[in-house]
């Protein structure tokens, strides 16, 4: 099976610092590895690494549309949490009194049987209650924390990681995954069924582990390839009209299981917020992805300039993931739905694909004298050499010193550069930078026991003794 992830929510009231804790914790975590270069949407989630184990964190509220007054309810909040995480973080405002809402909050955590944590937030600000005004809620693990003074937080991270597998690489299978995501009513279940039912080789529907993600297993072109499909998460007369909600812990899951996302927009309703936040969970994560415009039977008058016009628009809005492809159908007529599954495949071997170190090394010098880092006055930073040390997504490792100070617009340039030199359309680039000192920081930590050697690590000395060799 495809390599999974535990999944950690953060749910509770409005207003209680959810989201300044999952900041916390995610930013935790951004020691050695460079954040890349952000857009304007906010995070809803983060793969956080703690003590050898890894987990995404989810703040449940983040997720929706500015432009949408509907935010997801409680009891929405709790029902993905319960059917979908691993670990559910229930948090209150440590200046409050326990109210109905934290009540009943607590209680639907409980029953759930997933493990849960009470986080009392802004314990830090002068009137906070005691403990005992907590403990009727009933969650024995208690902890403290203040997201503005950052105190608690590896505390919290502690209690995770006892409750969570240690992270441990699997042996990848055979069979593409191919995850179908977008808002409601975009045409995802359409598509899946004329997907399914384009294939005569159909081998059967496989038992979803997470209720309401729908699995389909084909064959094509000599691939077994699933098919997920995340649209059956709407009950109906649940939802009112116009209101753009779906399950985020479900959708989470999908793309976290799948190797290519397509994201499906509706063409009577293209570049949501929602849109760009999803492609941006899904850049986040590191999997391939192909932007797919539904419905274009329902288009009066449609032809190659209606499609010529539309493409940049839709470029603007997704300039942030500029690697992923465009591509118009229409369940209805059956248009360019065989090609996805060719675009799928075309875009996994892209992903797979590995680099010659010296070949890499000699673009990015040639990309230093070409144009030089900035850095501070008397600080620059100077990029040694670079190797790539893993694929799905491709990732590409640089060494050298004085690293913090390269800026984003820098690693867009390699970015583009690397793209240049090898087809990665589909699927996003992931950069590590890593500085000389913690290198030797990793060598004494790994001598002492207290670090594991990483794959970057083990580079950095095959690369050792090959100089010296020379």
């Amino acid at each position: 099976m495809a390599s999974k992830l535990p999944t950690v929510a953060i749910i509770g009231q409005a207003n209680v610092g959810k989201s300044s804790l999952f900041n916390r914790m995610v930013r935790a975590q951004q020691a050695i590895v460079a954040r890349e270069a952000g857009t304007t949407r906010d995070n809803v989630l983060g793969r956080v690494e703690h003590k050898y184990h890894q987990f995404w964190l989810v703040d449940t509220a983040g997720l929706k549309d500015p432009n949408d007054e509907f935010e997801a309810s409680i009891q929405e909040q709790i029902t993905e949490a319960a059917d979908a995480a691993d670990v559910i973080l229930v948090t209150v405002d440590g200046t409050q009194y326990v109210s109905d809402h934290d009540r009943f909050v607590a209680k639907k955590a409980l029953r759930s049987k997933k493990p849960v944590i009470l986080l009392i937030n802004k314990s830090d600000i002068k009137g906070s209650l005691p403990d005992d005004e907590f403990k009727r809620l009933g969650i024995k693990t208690m902890i403290r924390t203040s997201a503005e003074h950052n105190r608690g937080i590896l505390s919290v991270l502690d209690h995770i990681v006892e409750l969570i597998p240690a992270k441990h690489e699997e042996t990848p299978d055979e069979t593409l995954r191919i995850a179908l995501i977008g808002r409601p009513n975009v045409g995802k279940s359409y598509l899946f069924n004329t997907l399914a039912g384009k294939q005569q080789a159909l081998v059967a529907n496989i038992a979803g582990t997470t209720r309401d993600v729908n699995r389909v297993a084909v064959r094509y072109g000599g691939r077994d390839i699933e098919i997920l499909d995340t649209a059956g998460m709407r009950k109906p007369g649940k939802q009112e009209v116009g209101i753009e909600k779906f399950s985020v812990l479900r959708t989470l899951q999908a793309i976290e299981e799948a190797d290519v996302c397509f994201l499906l927009m509706d063409v009577n309703e293209l570049n949501t917020a929602l849109d760009q936040r999803l492609a941006g969970i899904i850049d986040e994560a590191g999997k391939s992805m192909a932007i797919v415009v539904s419905k274009w039977d329902s288009v009066e008058g449609k032809d190659a300039y209606t499609r010529d016009a539309l493409a940049p628009k839709i470029a603007h809005f997704f300039n942030f993931v500029p690697w992923a492809p465009l591509i118009f159908t229409s369940s209805v007529t059956g248009q360019n739905v065989t090609k996805l599954f060719d675009l799928a495949l075309d875009i996994d071997a892209r992903r797979k694909q590995t680099t010659k170190t010296r070949v890499l090394n000699d673009l990015l010098q040639k990309a230093i004298q070409r144009h030089p880092p900035a850095g501070l006055k008397n600080t620059h930073p100077k990029l040694r050499y670079i190797v790539q040390t893993d694929t799905t997504p491709p990732w590409f490792v640089i060494h050298g010193s004085n690293l913090k100070f390269v800026h984003w617009s820098y690693k867009r340039y390699l970015e583009r550069l690397l793209r240049e030199t090898y087809n990665y359309a589909g699927t996003p680039i992931k950069f590590s930078f890593i500085d000389e000192k913690q290198v030797k920081n990793n060598k004494e930590r790994v001598k002492q026991g207290k670090a594991p050697v990483t794959k970057a690590y083990k580079k950095a000395k095959e690369d050792e003794k090959e100089d010296q060799r020379k």
